[in-house]
């Protein structure tokens, strides 16, 4: 990539978005024949600002990308509100993805506190000219993969014979649960922000596999706090005990609980919200550190499961949720 004197931030823009922008956002909106109010609206959901009516942001991609949701809105594939939903999951995730691999390219190819020539300048650039194309191949498999798997759990729910069968893929029954650092907000205040990171990263980086290798799914990250769903009461048992001995895998690790609750959710934007969701929470507030506590569900449901043992304890009251009856999970010795 050529560049005239020290790259900076057009240059960067040009790297990404290719030509400059031709358009303002009402002769781009005209031109794609969509009302100046929905494509308004269209790119607040995406997350960019509003522009002055004479500012000229916008190309021939942006007008194309217009063009497809008019298709796919004369099509009536999809209704405007379903279309500004899409947009608002797009622009949030895309965001955050955004955000975290550019922090990861600075980090590997920029070195922390030095002054940046404009030869390193141009290097970068560069590396990440001819990044990009693989990256964005790459982003589009995996996106297409998670898809694929995300909508063979919705069907599996709405087939005939399977267990639960109030379930639907917009109520599923799943098994939530919630993992929690221990006295996080005291250990923040004890590390410097490069050791805090590392904490954070490491959890999260580590509750992740751990959740992707029993084929859970990891709903979010709360930085001391992961959310994960399975599709089972056992697969989310497993999950809890393989967090446990994951993160105490080295004598300093940090101290975990986890809260498991078993039945309906309502799935919204990406996250998953109800009484179950909150249950899972209020049991991992009460849990020891170290413990694993499930719901009643839970263990009924675990009831003679290999490889689980259930405790269980006094009745006790729950915040907003009235008086629960926890148990607490371990690994036994059985065979699975």
């Amino acid at each position: 990539m050529e560049t005239s004197g020290r790259p900076g931030a057009d240059d960067m823009r040009r790297l990404f978005l290719g030509p400059p922008p031709v358009y303002t956002r009402r002769q781009v909106a005209e031109a794609a024949g969509i009302p100046q109010d929905l494509a308004a609206r269209i790119w607040r959901a995406l997350g960019f600002a509003t522009l002055a009516d004479d500012a000229v942001a916008f190309t021939d991609a942006d007008l194309e990308a217009l063009h497809r949701i008019r298709d796919l809105l004369d099509a009536e594939m999809l209704d405007e509100r379903s279309v500004i939903r899409m947009a608002r999951a797009l622009g949030r995730n895309t965001a955050r993805l955004a955000q975290w691999q550019a922090e990861i390219m600075v980090d590997a190819l920029i070195e922390p506190g030095a002054r940046q020539g404009e030869e390193r300048l141009r290097q970068v650039m560069d590396t990440v000219s001819r990044l990009l194309p693989d990256f964005e191949r790459t982003l589009v498999h995996v996106w297409r993969s998670q898809l694929a798997a995300t909508a063979s759990r919705l069907v599996s729910l709405a087939e005939p014979g399977e267990p639960g069968g109030d379930a639907s893929p917009t109520r599923p029954r799943l098994a939530v649960g919630f993992a929690d650092l221990v006295a996080f907000t005291r250990v923040s205040r004890e590390l410097d922000e490069l050791a805090l990171a590392d904490l954070v990263e490491g959890f999260e980086s580590r509750a992740s596999d751990v959740i992707a290798a029993h084929d859970g799914r990891l709903v979010k990250t709360l930085g001391d706090e992961v959310l994960f769903t399975a599709s089972g009461p056992r697969t989310a048992a497993l999950i809890a005990l393989d967090l446990l001995d994951e993160l105490k895998r080295d004598a300093e690790g940090p101290d975990v609980r986890v809260g498991l609750a078993y039945g309906p959710v309502l799935p919204a934007m990406g996250d998953v919200f109800g009484t179950t969701v909150n249950l899972a929470a209020r049991l991992t507030a009460i849990a020891r550190p170290g413990t694993i506590l499930a719901d009643s569900e839970m263990a009924a449901a675990l009831t003679g499961a290999a490889g689980v043992d259930l405790v269980k304890l006094r009745r006790r009251p729950a915040r907003g949720l009235g008086v629960v009856e926890p148990y607490v999970l371990r690994r036994s010795s059985r065979e699975s």
